[in-house]
This record gives C-alpha cells, structure tokens and sequence, in this order.
C-alpha cells in the first residue's frame, strides 16, 4: 500500500468513520485516482470501521500540513 498526500487529500470529504466496502464505493463515485481504489482493495475484509486517514495511513498526520503540497500561487509571485 502506497500512500502521498495528494491521494490521500482524495479521501478528505469521505463519510468516515466507514467500512472498507463504503470507502470503496466512495472513491468509485468520487472518481478517485487507481492508486487510491488499489490502496483501499488491499485493506484486510471485515466489518471494521475505519475512523479516518490517519487508520489507513499511520504517517499522514504528519504530512497532511499544507508545505507538503506544490501550490501555484506561490509561484506566479515571482514572475
């Protein structure tokens, strides 16, 4: 399982606290990236909630602050 920041953002509105089976059928309405309905399909099979980002992705507390996405707008400031 593979997660970025950037994937991960695509989760963001999902009605957590869920199953993997709701996360799924949310990333396929939302049109998530592959990666991100791949990631989901190697979650282990049962019936257990999954609370948020943080149960698929131990790490992403620490990398979801906003230095870790690219953002246009600081670069059009130089130019």
């Amino acid at each position: 399982m593979f997660w970025t920041p950037e994937l991960a953002v695509s989760l963001e509105d999902a009605p957590w606290p869920s199953t993997k089976e709701e996360l799924l059928d949310y990333a396929n309405r939302a049109g998530c990236p592959q990666q991100v309905l791949d990631n989901l399909e190697e979650l282990d099979d049962n019936d257990e909630l999954i609370e948020g980002m943080e149960d698929l992705w131990p790490e992403y507390e620490d990398v979801s602050s906003e230095e870790y996405f690219y953002n246009d707008d600081e670069e059009e400031q130089y130019f």
